[in-house]
């Protein structure tokens, strides 16, 4: 195991990659997946990782309009405890597997030596937040040259009974193991955007407050927060890892997935940082 990978220490070279639901899906149709996307965007992982081949990469994904057209009628991110929530939380999970199978094999036919992590396999949640996650087979992968894959998903949770965590839920858990020096969270909008429907450039834990009134819900069905929690998050987490970057930005330009691996176009879309 490298020992850029222990605890506390920082993989200057790990970078968090988030392909939002609303970008590989159509969160207005059900079960509907863009794959010319899904594929454009493994082509642009590995085409960084050819011309860094020392760069490590952990990908998640959200569910889109899989997992949360299917949780939204059982209410599942609120809890699971009927028998009918039940079926519901098994449903959730087939949808979101479904997806990531789609994402998985999209991303090895393009190359990327990508391993899957089903999250409702090893994920415990308190009241909603992840408290434990098994790290080892992550940390083994990412030595061992692959590309960790993780997605939302359902988890049982010790108040709850189930609940769902999301791919920003888990990229926080696995910050703080972890410790990538970037967080890049793509979507279909180039950035968090203000009243006026531009680009906020950066967010700060001070300049937080201030922008709330402007982030508003995710379009389509979203049952984990919109906007407004992702951002929320992300603040928490560079409050914590203030050497941290999180960008959020847009999915949808042709090579900018590439570059902003590289390092390059580092201003685009709305930085979060301490």
């Amino acid at each position: 195991m490298m020992s850029g990978m222990s605890g506390g220490s920082r993989a200057a070279d790990l970078t968090f990659v988030k392909l939002g639901g609303s970008l590989i899906t159509d969160k207005s149709e059900a079960y509907t997946a863009r794959f010319d996307v899904i594929d454009r965007l493994a082509a642009e992982v590995r085409e960084a990782l050819d011309a860094e081949p020392g760069r490590r990469v952990l990908l998640g994904h959200g569910s889109g309009s899989f997992g949360h057209w299917a949780a939204e009628p059982y209410a599942t991110q609120a809890g699971v405890r009927t028998e009918a929530e039940w079926r519901g939380y098994a449903e959730v999970a087939a949808a979101a597997a479904r997806l990531n199978r789609l994402v998985t094999d999209a991303f090895l036919k393009a190359r990327v030596p990508t391993l899957s992590f089903q999250p409702s396999a090893s994920v415990v949640c308190h009241d909603g937040a992840v408290k434990h996650l098994n790290l080892r087979p992550i940390r083994e992968a990412l030595a061992h040259g692959l590309v960790p894959l993780i997605y939302g998903d359902v988890a049982l949770d010790d108040i709850r009974g189930g609940t769902i965590a999301s791919t920003e839920d888990l990229f926080v858990y696995l910050a703080d193991a972890l410790r990538p020096s970037r967080i890049l969270l793509l979507s279909r909008v180039p950035g968090v955007l203000d009243d006026d429907s531009e680009v906020v450039p950066m967010i700060t834990p001070d300049s937080y407050a201030g922008w709330r009134h402007a982030l508003s819900g995710s379009d389509g069905v979203d049952v984990t927060g919109g906007m407004l929690d992702k951002v929320a998050q992300m603040i928490d987490l560079v409050g914590r890892h203030p050497d941290a970057r999180v960008q959020i930005m847009t999915g949808c330009e042709p090579g900018l997935l590439t570059r902003a691996l590289l390092g390059k176009d580092e201003d685009a879309g709305t930085l979060i940082s301490g």
